[in-house]
């Protein structure tokens, strides 16, 4: 069992920098505005993302000043997003706390998610590495595409599993990678390391998102704070329904539930044929896949306290509950 605290030993000191440069942007002069940044920015997270990008920058010495803006700008563009999801998905609650949608209303939060994604390419472009801010550029590009391509096609049935790996590869895995390229970019580390670096930091992105889903059948309501089932209610197809209904095409709740969306039997159905199937188990070794895929990447770097705790965030990615 990994054990979170172990995995930010290396880095504990610009981490909470990072924490002070994400609370330093709750202090405006718009009192609503400080509310809900106050809000959304609570401290508390797991903080995986800008973890990756501080330990990325630990395999050079160079401007290493310039990886705690980086990895703030990572952690507040994830938080962004969470901000215009929610507003999509219509959620009450993430992680068991209200957001900012049932707080305040869906178009303030909307230019809430809009304000802290202009902060987070003003921390991108505090680095001063033009490298970077084009990485920032693409990653948001690519998690945009991945969510609208979720958005536009709920509910439809006819989707593959291919077409589930590439979205989740962008509107998921590409912020890992993003985060752990942009660390070895902006401390000048050499190209292979860099290239190594990516590739980890998308595996583990990919093995976080199929725990994700994975989640969404077998967690903890309490420890997740959501209800298991969101995305199934939502319309999006992830890949242990995908795989249920490869295994049967005809008679298969998830398509009847699709046809029927304010079907709760057809939804039960669903849930309870997923975790009887042993299906959840393949997504777990396809999940570890992707894991060990990112230990292999982890080889090319050199070895020390910042490359166990990457790889400790690897295995961790697999063993979470919520």
């Amino acid at each position: 069992m990994v054990r979170v605290v172990s995995i930010y030993a290396p880095i504990q000191e610009e981490l909470a920098q990072v924490e002070e440069a994400l609370q330093a942007i709750k202090r405006v002069d718009f009192p609503e505005l400080s509310e809900m940044l106050d809000h959304v920015l609570a401290p508390g997270g797991k903080m995986l993302r800008p973890s990756i990008a501080l330990l990325s920058g630990k395999f050079s010495n160079n401007h290493q000043e310039l990886l705690v803006p980086l990895a703030a700008s990572i952690e507040l563009l994830h938080t962004a997003t969470l901000v215009h999801d929610d507003v999509i998905d219509r959620a009450s609650t993430r992680r068991g706390r209200p957001t900012a949608n049932s707080l305040f209303d869906n178009s303030a939060s909307v230019m809430l998610g809009d304000y802290m994604f202009a902060h987070a390419a003003g921390l991108a472009a505090h680095t001063g590495n033009l490298e970077a801010m084009r990485m920032f550029s693409r990653t948001l590009l690519a998690m945009a595409s991945g969510e609208l391509e979720q958005d536009m096609t709920a509910y439809d049935y006819s989707q593959t599993t291919r077409q589930y790996f590439q979205r989740i590869a962008s509107k998921t895995a590409s912020l890992f990678a993003a985060a752990a390229e942009g660390g070895a970019i902006v401390s000048g580390a050499p190209e292979a390391w860099r290239a190594a670096l990516r590739d980890y930091g998308e595996s583990v992105g990919m093995a976080f998102q199929i725990v994700d889903d994975i989640l969404d059948f077998s967690g903890d309501e309490a420890e997740m704070g959501k209800p298991v089932g969101s995305d199934l209610m939502q319309g999006t197809l992830t890949l242990p329904s995908l795989l249920l209904m490869e295994r049967h095409p005809r008679d298969n709740p998830v398509k009847r539930f699709f046809r029927h969306r304010h079907s709760p039997r057809h939804l039960a159905e669903a849930m309870e044929m997923v975790l009887n199937s042993g299906i959840l188990d393949e997504c777990y070794r396809v999940a570890g896949d992707f894991r060990d895929r990112a230990h292999t990447a982890l080889e090319a770097v050199p070895a020390g306290a910042a490359r166990e705790s990457l790889a400790e965030i690897a295995d961790y990615v697999l063993e979470r509950k919520a």
